[in-house]
């Protein structure tokens, strides 16, 4: 035993908040979980989700607890991307090196069944309890039906915060002196629709691909799940000339799929039914500073740190919050003061690194995949990088199938793509790509 078992709270039952109950658990203390939200696995799961991209740092933080291949048999792997281009042959772009993948999982199947864990490893779940208020200082929280109805105080130890972007206890936090925070909405929202299996069970796309319909500036996204059917996920703006705003009518849906999407629009079930009846969500990017309060509060995941989801790493960071947390805790056993001062540290500027990381790669994802002079750049990096491994690992691979720190695969990458530029500019580069000429070029600007 490292640690003197203590009474804790955690607030959010989401992904991060079961895993982190689950840690904490293995390491002997009385868990508590609330949430405001009914039990999820009792509802259906509402359409404002986009599917999940499990990938290396997700996957260790589940192996160090015993649930990785539990979670496996929920998971589809993904090898590459498959590109949807208008007046083009759908084409294949592999992700890394042979048998590197990230892993497709449905956000409600795997919520599910992380509480399940959680329950099954003694996490006591509080749901449909929402939290209005915290004593930072002491450690309380308090429940209620309503801000203005009785509340119930609760004492405990230490409360974490995994509530989300929009969290009531970093809110609290908010009030403090010297408390940094930000959030940047972009102006892209996003609506979920779905393409339902074949007759036989069967997908309709291929079922190991991260499909992508790429149209400048909005784009469609198609995720396996196991039923044989596909998440898909509409990024668009939310004013302009091609936005959510402008599509007002079932004609006006209609001719923007038969317009943009004309190879998929079929396939989309219930197609202008789903696209009024589910909603069109924002996304946020939220930074904040400190992430503890002493000794008694911790914010962890998205409640800490926001980002947007086009680099599939909001739930990976999340998760290696709580994986670097606990090796923390290991270092400096019962000192929490300790602990969280080092936990934010070594966090804050990877959080930043990959909110960074994930908002270029909409840009890269909606515009560039379709552009000709990129997908070159792309080739002659893949090419270098199966010549030369040691030297040369791309930006996406160190994020996405490393557990490197993302701030390093931030200053990595832009140091790379300064020397692709001067690449790019070279004289006849599409003839010359793969020449020896070419390779030698790069090594002396390493």
């Amino acid at each position: 035993m490292i640690q003197t078992s203590k009474n804790i709270a955690i607030i959010g039952s989401g992904l991060v908040g079961s895993l982190l109950a689950i840690y904490l658990k293995k390491l002997g203390h009385d868990l508590t979980v609330f949430d405001r939200r009914s039990d999820i696995r009792n509802i259906q799961f509402s359409g404002r989700s986009i599917n999940l991209a499990m990938s290396n740092r997700g996957w260790k933080a589940l192996r160090e607890v015993h649930i990785e291949d539990e979670i496996k048999k929920i998971a589809i792997p993904l090898d590459k991307r498959a590109m949807h281009v208008i007046g083009q042959e759908e084409y294949y772009q592999k992700y890394g090196r042979e048998g590197e993948a990230i892993w497709s999982i449905s956000r409600g199947v795997l919520n599910k069944k992380m509480i399940d864990l959680a329950e099954n490893a003694g996490v006591k779940f509080r749901f449909e309890e929402k939290v209005w208020d915290i004593n930072l200082p002491e450690a309380k929280i308090y429940t209620g039906d309503t801000e203005k109805s009785a509340w119930k105080e609760y004492q405990y130890d230490m409360v974490f915060g995994c509530d989300g972007a929009f969290s009531r206890v970093r809110h609290k936090m908010q009030r403090r002196s010297r408390f940094d925070y930000s959030q940047d909405f972009i102006d892209v929202g996003y609506k979920e629709l779905t393409i339902p299996p074949n007759s036989d069970g069967s997908h309709k796309l291929d079922k190991y691909s991260f499909h992508i319909w790429p149209r400048g500036k909005f784009m469609l996204i198609a995720m396996p799940n196991l039923d044989g059917s596909f998440t898909c996920t509409l990024f668009m703006p939310f004013e302009g000339e091609v936005s959510f705003e402008n599509i007002k009518t079932k004609e006006q849906a209609k001719l923007f799929f038969k317009t943009y999407f004309p190879n998929v629009r079929k396939e989309i079930e219930n197609l202008t039914g789903d696209f009024f009846k589910n909603p069109t969500s924002a996304m946020v990017t939220m930074k904040c500073y400190p992430w503890t309060y002493w000794d008694k509060v911790a914010l962890v995941g998205d409640s800490a740190h926001a980002v947007v989801p086009f680099y599939g790493q909001g739930m990976n960071a999340g998760f290696e919050d709580i994986y670097e947390l606990n090796r923390i805790i290991h270092k400096y056993g019962n000192d929490w003061e300790a602990i969280f001062q080092e936990y934010q540290k070594e966090r804050k500027p990877n959080a930043d690194a990959i909110a960074e990381l994930s908002y270029r790669n909409f840009i890269e994802m909606s515009s560039k995949t379709a552009d000709p002079r990129f997908l070159l750049q792309k080739k002659i990096e893949k090419h270098f990088a199966a010549k030369h491994p040691n030297k040369w690992i791309p930006a996406y691979s160190r994020v996405t199938f490393s557990d490197r720190p993302y701030a390093e695969a931030l200053a990595i990458g832009d140091a790379q793509e300064e020397i692709m530029k001067k690449i790019m500019l070279l004289p006849n580069i599409e003839e010359k790509w793969g020449s020896v000429e070419i390779e030698n070029k790069i090594l002396s600007l390493l």
